[in-house]
């Protein structure tokens, strides 16, 4: 009787065994991934704790970031511009529905945003020493006159930095004067800028070289991106701080 009896009891704890098996397979593949993910983070935690210990620092998971965000550079350039530089990102206009963009030390000078750009050729000045906005305006070139851009571009003091970008069309009413004013900024590509071209640019009073900063695409019905217009030219970089 007493060998039927554990026989008897053999056979229970058997079949509570097989049940308890059976529920956790069951549950663990319900929740699989649940339980990969914990696993994994016990696992992950059980090896850096154990990589703090060695290291004397504690309560490691207080000092690690959740993830690594990449940096941000000023104005969204695509790498820090070094000391006693002027980090700038800039952008023609696209087609005439938008208008262009002028970003310079993480400060929008113009945009369609700001409500100070328009169709032809829109100009911020900025002071070469400082940084410091001296005067944003745009000027048509469609159907305005050229006369006060020319009057404009004369009255430039040397050590300013000057950021042009296209809007529309910018070149209609250029003059040859207007033309060799720009030219003396530093621009190469004014002298073949045409009716809707796309060109942003970034030259200073009293340069004594040519900009390396200009970008300049025609307008061509073959390749145009837009009907009638180019597609959008954009440009960034550091400009050297003036130095006394």
């Amino acid at each position: 009787m007493r060998v039927a009896g554990a026989v008897k009891g053999a056979a229970k704890l058997v079949v509570a065994v097989a049940v308890f098996l059976l529920t956790f397979y069951v549950i663990s593949q319900v929740f699989e991934i649940k339980m990969d993910a914990s696993l994994g983070n016990l696992f992950a935690r059980s090896a850096l704790d154990s990589a703090a210990r060695s290291l004397g620092i504690s309560n490691l998971f207080l000092i690690l970031p959740e993830a690594t965000k990449p940096p941000r550079y000023k104005c969204g350039i695509s790498k820090a511009c070094p000391e006693k530089h002027f980090a700038f990102k800039m952008a023609s206009g696209a087609a005439n529905v938008v208008g262009p963009k002028i970003c310079l030390e993480d400060n929008v000078l113009m945009s369609g945003v700001k409500n100070n750009v328009g169709r032809g050729i829109n100009v911020a000045l900025v002071n070469g020493k400082t940084g410091e906005v001296l005067d944003t305006k745009y000027f048509d070139m469609w159907g305005g006159d050229v006369a006060p851009f020319i009057e404009f571009l004369k009255n430039i003091q040397d050590g300013t930095v000057v950021l042009m970008a296209t809007y529309d069309d910018g070149a209609t009413k250029l003059t040859d004067e207007a033309r060799r004013l720009i030219a003396e900024l530093g621009s190469t590509s004014i002298t073949s800028l045409g009716f809707r071209d796309n060109w942003v640019f970034c030259g200073g009073k009293g340069i004594k070289t040519k900009s390396p900063f200009e970008q300049h695409i025609k307008n061509n019905k073959d390749t145009n991106k837009y009907e009638g217009w180019p597609e959008v030219v954009e440009m960034e970089g550091c400009i050297p701080q003036k130095q006394d």
